[in-house]
């Protein structure tokens, strides 16, 4: 499988993507704001699924009367997909996919934290008999391309020694990963929560490589052409999102319950996603791009960004805090 073509086939694909397509916002014509604005949610943004079950996006807009539209990303794959075809005017993703997205030439900006995770492992079933990275060698894994399990998975190699090429990667979305790992079609899975705690729990699936620093943090992205035709809004949506962040942090039990609601899990599993998150930081600074820097010079190294990149440059075009600071005393 060549990677470094599939991503390129990706990039064109989004940029195809860009040509034609209205904005989800829908300008009132009056200079006061957009008519609606279409927001993500994902089961990996717990604070999200709070944002949407709290109803403080539609509070933070009822004077405008701006319409609050949801959408649900299934992994930052996706996400990025529908920044690009203007489908949602913010994503969540993790840090490490907006910048292969960035590299790609998507026109996105990270704009708040919504949690840094460690929501990524690398996972086995229990009669496997794999138990290293090292182990992974000519073995079928599944990952989702452009995703943070994937880079943790890229990462995981080349600190053994190895690389994408010494594995037979199969190319799944995370449910997916999840059931072929406990079906048996897969050796191991590049996993994300809720579905690997789900399987920790259920299959007793092993989870035999850890690695918190490798799991990039997990960013609230805007389109930069919504970013800067609407830059008020952009703080409302984060003021919404600091709602949820604090709400969240004071009710973990019942945040815990909104999570195992809406991705039908078990409570115990939406306890243990809860207990790997940390929500404490929402700006988006230092540490982020230290860690987004991290992770793009892995992945330029094994030519999923182009050699000719400047990883440093793409991250500090990528991250905006200034939305964040303004908002966040």
């Amino acid at each position: 499988m060549n990677l470094k073509y599939t991503f390129l086939t990706i990039g064109l694909l989004l940029s195809v993507g860009l040509i034609g397509c209205s904005s989800s916002a829908e300008n009132k014509g009056d200079g006061s704001g957009p008519d609606k604005i279409t927001l993500d949610y994902a089961h990996y943004s717990p604070t999200s699924l709070v944002l949407k079950e709290k109803g403080f996006a539609e509070e933070a807009f009822e004077e405008e009367g701006t319409e609050i539209e949801y959408v649900l990303s299934q992994g930052s794959n996706k996400a990025l997909e529908f920044l690009n075809s203007s489908s949602v005017d913010f994503g969540s993703t993790a840090g490490a996919a907006a910048l292969m997205a960035k590299d790609n030439g998507s026109p996105i900006e990270s704009v708040y934290l919504y949690s840094q995770p460690e929501w990524t492992a690398l996972v086995s079933s229990k009669d496997s008999g794999i138990e290293s990275v090292e182990d992974l060698k000519g073995k079928k894994v599944a990952a989702t391309t452009g995703t943070d399990p994937y880079i943790f998975l890229v990462r995981a190699l080349k600190e053994h020694g190895m690389s994408i090429d010494d594995i037979e990667l199969v190319n799944l979305q995370h449910a997916d990963g999840a059931s072929s790992l406990n079906s048996g079609s897969v050796d191991a899975w590049a996993g994300l929560d809720p579905h690997m705690a789900r399987e920790e729990l259920g299959s007793d699936a092993n989870l035999f490589y850890r690695e918190p620093s490798f799991n990039t943090y997990g960013t609230l992205n805007v389109r930069s052409d919504f970013a800067e035709e609407h830059p008020e809004a952009v703080e409302k949506v984060i003021e919404a999102y600091e709602e949820a962040r604090k709400w969240t942090e004071e009710n973990p039990e019942e945040a815990a319950q909104i999570l195992a609601e809406e991705a039908n899990i078990d409570p115990e599993v939406a306890e243990i996603q809860m207990e790997r998150n940390d929500f404490s930081q929402p700006i988006p600074g230092d540490d982020l791009k230290e860690s987004i820097n991290g992770a793009g010079k892995v992945l330029q190294e094994e030519e999923i960004i182009d050699a000719d990149s400047d990883v440093e440059e793409l991250t500090d075009e990528l991250i905006n805090p200034s939305f964040a600071e303004n908002v966040i005393e």
